[in-house]
């Protein structure tokens, strides 16, 4: 069961992936405290939590900031997605059968007509989840859960980036990904696997000077009476 610290960490992540916390952005434990009506030590293991992903950097006698990714480690997080995904191709090749590949075919489908509608945002979201389902079919909880905590990690790398993609491109590597794997072509998979990431890595136009647009509280207000209507439900 989820602790309240792990609710707030998860709010915060949901922000971050908004674009509503902006790398550079101070979490005052006692603003978070006032925000989520809970004692600063429960704010400090959510900090804690988001700092072990990566999100947060927490700065002796400055506290704690939302994460300035460098190039550098764009690089590092996506050659670590790399390895992780060729390696669950080598697993799914001939372990899938006609169900799965059409769970990843609809989703294909579902991002098809993101980008047919201009919908970046919506085709950003469907193919960051298209590789979280592609992993999830290999039923590794270990390897889940460390592709979940790297995409988690792309997901501030993409409050940094201009719109430079080639939706279009990272699209077909889906859909041909799937044609490969089901085919038994496992190295090509994986050489494909390797290009589509690079891909994703060149397409990132980083402002590390970036300022963040909103205070953490202006940022996280919008979820307070979300999450306080949970927790009613909840009790």
């Amino acid at each position: 069961m989820a602790t309240r610290a792990d609710e707030i960490a998860q709010i915060v992540t949901r922000a971050i992936i908004n674009k509503r916390l902006w790398p550079g952005c101070k979490l005052s434990e006692q603003v978070m405290a006032d925000l989520f009506s809970v004692s600063r030590p429960v704010v400090r293991q959510a900090i804690i939590r988001l700092a072990d992903d990566g999100l947060v950097t927490i700065e002796l006698n400055r506290g704690a900031f939302i994460s300035r990714p460098s190039y550098r480690e764009a690089m590092e997080i996506y050659d670590a997605l790399t390895m992780l995904e060729q390696g669950v191709a080598s697993q799914l090749s001939g372990r899938l059968g006609p169900h799965e590949w059409a769970e990843l075919r609809r989703h294909v489908e579902l991002q098809n007509k993101a980008v047919e509608e201009n919908n970046n945002a919506l085709s950003d979201q469907l193919g960051s989840s298209f590789h979280e389902i592609f992993v999830r079919l290999a039923r590794n909880t270990v390897v889940q859960a460390m592709h979940t905590q790297l995409i988690r990690r792309t997901s501030l790398l993409r409050t940094l980036v201009g719109s430079r993609f080639d939706y279009c491109g990272l699209l077909h590597d889906h859909s041909k990904l799937i044609d490969l794997l089901e085919n038994g072509q496992v190295a090509e998979a994986q050489a494909l696997i390797d290009t589509h990431h690079r891909n994703v890595v060149r397409g990132f136009v980083l402002d590390e000077d970036a300022k963040p647009a909103m205070s953490a509280r202006e940022a996280l207000e919008p979820y307070i009476a979300e999450d306080n209507g949970a927790l009613q439900e909840a009790s």
